[in-house]
């Protein structure tokens, strides 16, 4: 089990973290290495545990997700997080993706979108499907904007490093982006980093809001 992803359940509903443990460790490449049902004691397991994953609920009694998240994220960055989320709580969980969470999961995803969610931010991809990136982007709203001073904040990157942005914006895969642009997954990775080195981003998710903000993704 040492090479398998190692997975911390966050939520205040006991048969929630059961279903969910069960759906997980069917998977040869996934364990479960504990459970909590509050945001401090999230934190305090993160801290022990040390997990690849944190599956997180957002509304729970005392320290919620967002700010469980944002101290997670904060102590551990290599520590990813994703969020459990439903429409009718968006804006709890938006403000757990500004805390530095890697992705949306909805709390009625079927099992494969469950395991491929996992194992997606633990890649360190961004995990939005479009349902939710469209949530999204209403919800920024007034925000996705060009810049107001028009400067080009792409204007560093290089020709194929623009592509990788743009595949980014669309919510693909480094999986998916190398079979669009015909690349080694390898070799997307290392463009990625650079992409997100040189762009005024965080992470994936952020390189999403910015292309959208940029106008180059529909």
């Amino acid at each position: 089990m040492s090479d398998s992803i190692r997975v911390l359940l966050v939520d205040d509903q006991e048969l929630i973290r059961v279903g969910f443990r069960l759906v997980l460790e069917a998977e040869g490449d996934i364990e479960v290495v504990g459970d909590a049902a509050d945001g401090d004691a999230a934190i305090a397991l993160v801290r022990e545990l040390r997990p690849d994953v944190v599956l997180m609920d957002v509304r729970m009694p005392g320290t919620d997700g967002i700010a469980a998240t944002q101290a997670i994220t904060r102590e551990l960055p290599e520590c990813r997080v994703l969020v459990l989320t439903t429409f009718d709580l968006d804006e709890y969980a938006f403000g757990a993706i500004s805390a530095g969470a890697g992705g949306f999961l909805l709390k009625d995803a079927q099992r494969h979108e469950l395991i491929s969610a996992v194992r997606a931010v633990h890649r360190g991809d961004a995990v939005l499907s479009p349902r939710v990136t469209r949530r999204f982007l209403e919800h920024l709203g007034p925000q996705l904007r060009a810049p107001a001073n028009g400067e080009d904040p792409t204007a560093a990157l290089t020709e194929r490093e623009r592509d990788v942005f743009i595949a980014i914006g669309e919510g693909l895969t480094n999986v998916e982006i190398a079979q669009r642009l015909f690349l080694s997954e390898s070799t997307v990775k290392t463009h990625v980093g650079r992409v997100l080195m040189k762009l005024p981003v965080r992470d994936r998710i952020q390189a999403v809001i910015l292309a959208h903000r940029l106008g180059l993704v529909a």
